[in-house]
């Protein structure tokens, strides 16, 4: 499994997924879960999965052959508006599945599910989440944040903190900050991380980060935010229930 996170701010877009993959206690391994398609000054669309491993390769395979196919219906080069791609991964993710599902439903899941951001120039910068059957839903000012994989432990300090208006650099130590809580309660999720930060009406190009265990600014936001967490407990007021005392 994994986790993949989207904050959708007015300044832009922070796009992260971790990349552990695992077929059972004694096969974890490190894989590439962001995938860019960008053509800079044109266009920049950002592709998070989670979800079965051998399904999300197979469509950012295609997605990338159809990009020299310029009369494909699923050329992400050819689409007018960011609402017409995720049209477009949705169908490409709809194909996999029914080539794929009935085949491996006797040994496993075949679902995935993408996180697909990004603006084309003329355009507003916009967030998607797509699901297995290829359809979608948008983040908005209102819900500026998606999430894909092992949701629940990342959530709650998303649910608290993350606001439309927050920077992008404050984007960024929240997802470390959900990431952090998400590996400490997972095991299926781990760095490293992958990182895309884009800024709105920039246009590209953008580079995915790498953010390994050891990274020094994670270190520091994990353990100040464990740290705080720990001294906040300590100074709530204790209760007066007489069987505590």
């Amino acid at each position: 499994m994994t986790y993949g996170l989207g904050l959708y701010l007015h300044d832009g877009i922070v796009l992260t997924a971790d990349t552990r993959t695992n077929a059972g206690v004694d096969h974890v391994a490190t894989v590439e879960k962001i995938s860019l398609f960008q053509t800079a000054g044109e266009r920049v669309m950002m592709l998070a999965s989670a979800g079965n491993l051998a399904t999300t390769q197979a469509v950012v395979t295609l997605l990338n052959q159809r990009l020299a196919q310029p009369d494909s219906p699923y050329n992400l080069n050819t689409a007018r508006t960011m609402f017409d791609a995720a049209t477009m991964v949705g169908g490409v993710l709809r194909e996999v599945m029914d080539t794929n599902a009935k085949y491996v439903a006797g040994y496993g899941d075949a679902s995935a599910s993408f996180l697909f951001a990004g603006q084309i120039a003329g355009g507003r910068h916009r967030l998607f989440q797509i699901y297995s059957a290829g359809n979608f839903i948008e983040a908005s000012a209102d819900t500026p944040f998606l999430q894909i994989g092992e949701t629940k432990y990342g959530k709650p300090i998303l649910d608290r903190a993350m606001t439309y208006g927050i920077s992008l650099s404050e984007a960024v130590k929240l997802t470390l900050i959900s990431f952090d809580a998400t590996v400490r309660s997972n095991l299926s999720v781990a760095p490293p991380f992958d990182m895309a930060v884009y800024r709105r009406d920039s246009i590209g190009p953008v580079k995915a980060r790498r953010i390994p265990e050891n990274d020094d600014y994670f270190h520091t936001i994990r353990s100040r935010y464990s740290s705080s967490i720990q001294e906040m407990v300590r100074n709530l007021p204790l209760n007066d229930w007489d069987e505590c005392q």
